[in-house]
């Protein structure tokens, strides 16, 4: 009973950061869970992902209840990111965990130096209105969905900085966009780690559970910030991940 509330509030708490950065959590369970429990890097991307789920279909739809989450936006994006996040799956279960667990590393870094650098580079002023063509949704899906199948982390990822400076849009809707392209592409995800035994569902659903006790939570104050801080704080938390990863490796 008391492992289960431990779990319990480790979910709340990443749920909350999860609805704040719109990623549902993952950059920070992964390696809690590899760090804390000593699992494998597969089994703890499998974990993550029965928190996740829920959690990016909760925070998409209270970031829709906000802001609006235009279909035509959305839909591309979120056919593109499930094709290939199931593809990038089935490569991730027959991989090297040590390998994964320093390339998880490397990406959250090169993730957080992109997005801290796009502070500061002088660019159009956002809008609703996306600067590029439905196509370009359809191949930053593609990245987003293989990625985010490779690492278990969710699409999101590595669209919402994309979403925000390639193609214009403020931070909360490139947030609310990448939480509808996480929600078919973590699914399908999650489905292909369980099949091959990559899931500790005695963790993983405690931790869903304070997940979404919270991330509404987090949604409400991702709103309330100042959208440079929304940022900084989105580079400080991969960084801070990045070297969890690298003191385990």
């Amino acid at each position: 009973m008391i492992e289960w509330a431990m779990h319990l509030l480790l979910g709340a708490a990443i749920g909350t950061l999860g609805g704040i950065f719109g990623i549902g959590g993952g950059l920070i369970a992964i390696p809690a869970l590899v760090l804390m429990f000593g699992m494998d890097q597969q089994i703890a991307q499998g974990t993550t992902l029965v928190m996740v789920v829920p959690n990016v279909t909760l925070a998409m739809w209270r970031y829709h209840q906000r802001t609006r989450i235009l279909l035509r936006h959305a839909a591309p994006l979120a056919a593109a990111g499930l094709v290939f996040a199931w593809l990038g799956s089935l490569i991730a279960v027959g991989l090297d965990p040590d390998a994964m667990r320093t390339a998880f590393a490397i990406f959250m870094l090169v993730l957080a130096a992109y997005t801290y650098l796009q502070m500061y580079l002088r660019k159009p002023p956002p809008s609703a209105e996306l600067r590029q063509p439905w196509p370009w949704l359809m191949v930053l899906g593609s990245g987003s969905g293989i990625l985010g199948g490779f690492f278990g982390l969710g699409a999101s990822v590595l669209a919402t900085p994309v979403l925000s400076t390639v193609f214009g849009a403020t931070q909360v809707v490139a947030q609310g966009l990448s939480l509808a392209l996480a929600v078919p592409s973590t699914g399908v995800t999650l489905m292909t780690y369980a099949l091959h035994e990559h899931v500790d569902w005695h963790i993983g659903i405690p931790m869903a559970l304070g997940g979404l006790l919270s991330v509404s939570w987090g949604v409400r104050l991702a709103h309330a910030l100042p959208e440079k801080s929304l940022r900084t704080g989105f580079c400080l938390f991969l960084v801070l991940c990045a070297a969890l990863m690298i003191f385990k490796a």
